[in-house]
């Protein structure tokens, strides 16, 4: 494996809980997935189809979401936003990565 390759995978296994969190702090708002997708990308985090579509669907099942299909622009679009559950655990998770994120911080020796 070369060292790109090994910092790609590295980097993958760093990203994927950050998505699960960005995604639950999107969803604070209403979106369909397209949306979701758009809004992500505009703020900084490329999150590619086939990595979305099954976070959202498993958030769901964990009842982390609520979903409702609706019609918009001709189209059935199915929206999520965060159910009560998902609004508890966004913020026990946003707590544990700002204390992880000091805690890093201190460790990597960057001052605040």
């Amino acid at each position: 494996m070369t060292d790109s390759e090994h910092y790609q995978k590295l980097k993958l296994e760093l990203r994927r809980g950050v998505l699960i969190l960005a995604v639950l702090a999107e969803l604070k708002d209403e979106h369909y997935g397209y949306s979701l997708r758009k809004n992500l990308t505009a703020k900084g985090l490329n999150i590619d189809e086939g990595t979305l579509y099954p976070l959202i669907r498993r958030l769901e099942k964990q009842q982390l979401l609520v979903s409702e299909w609706r019609q918009e622009d001709n189209r059935k679009k199915r929206f999520y936003q965060l159910s009560s559950l998902g609004s508890e655990i966004l913020a026990k998770l946003t707590a544990e990565w700002l204390a992880t994120q000091n805690t890093l911080n201190s460790i990597l020796g960057i001052k605040q």
